[in-house]
């Protein structure tokens, strides 16, 4: 781990014993694959007791936070994070809006990248979850993406059915290469993917990778 990586991770162990310490929950920011992977390695028999859950929104989320509950406290303190639906005002007039669009949005109203989690786009509307702390900053300040006017508000959970499309790829490979594994899974010469490795496309558990050599 890098310095900054050792300082996120002394962090949320710190969250962890104020929660043992206070009594009470206790919730980090958001945290990506790698960070969520390397503190998982880091507290390892290190944690206080209690219940330590990662929350993302649903199953298959990507970016999580850490929420930290004494041990006895159950269902009554939900994980602080908030579900927002953006949608145009005007669907029929509105762009196609991407990921980087709404991410941007967001970045332009001073809002921290670890105070948000996964953003899903589905058609032209799109899905932010976000820290329950700015919900209604996010809410009262969203009005426009780009050239698309937009009307964002929360939701509850229930209103959420998303599961991530996902494809299965099957063959044989010579070895468990980084560069074997990709190119069997886009079904493309290892050559050609050489570019998505030198403009950092490829992760590994969350974490960049550029060295065609590297073994799962």
């Amino acid at each position: 781990m890098n310095k900054e990586e050792q300082m996120i991770c002394s962090h949320l162990l710190d969250l962890a014993e104020a929660c043992d310490r206070r009594g009470y929950p206790m919730g980090s920011d958001f945290l990506t694959l790698n960070e969520q992977n390397l503190f998982l390695a880091f507290s390892k028999d290190k944690l206080p007791p209690v219940s330590m859950e990662m929350c993302g929104g649903y199953e298959l989320a990507e970016r999580k936070i850490i929420f930290y509950k004494p041990v006895g406290v159950g269902e009554e303190y939900p994980a602080p994070i908030s579900l927002l639906s953006v949608q145009p005002l005007m669907k029929k007039f509105s762009e196609e809006l991407t990921h980087r669009d709404y991410l941007g949005a967001l970045m332009n109203l001073g809002i921290s990248r670890t105070k948000t989690g996964d953003i899903i786009v589905q058609d032209k509307q799109a899905y932010l979850i976000v820290s329950e702390s700015i919900a209604d900053y996010i809410c009262e300040n969203l009005t426009r993406i780009r050239h698309t006017s937009v009307m964002c508000r929360q939701i509850d959970w229930q209103e959420f059915d998303y599961k991530p499309q996902v494809k299965e790829v099957m063959g044989s490979i010579a070895s468990v290469r980084l560069d074997a594994v990709i190119g069997l899974a886009f079904s493309q010469s290892r050559s050609k993917l050489t570019g998505y490795k030198s403009e950092e496309k490829v992760q590994v558990n969350g974490k960049v990778l550029t060295s065609k050599a590297y073994n799962l």
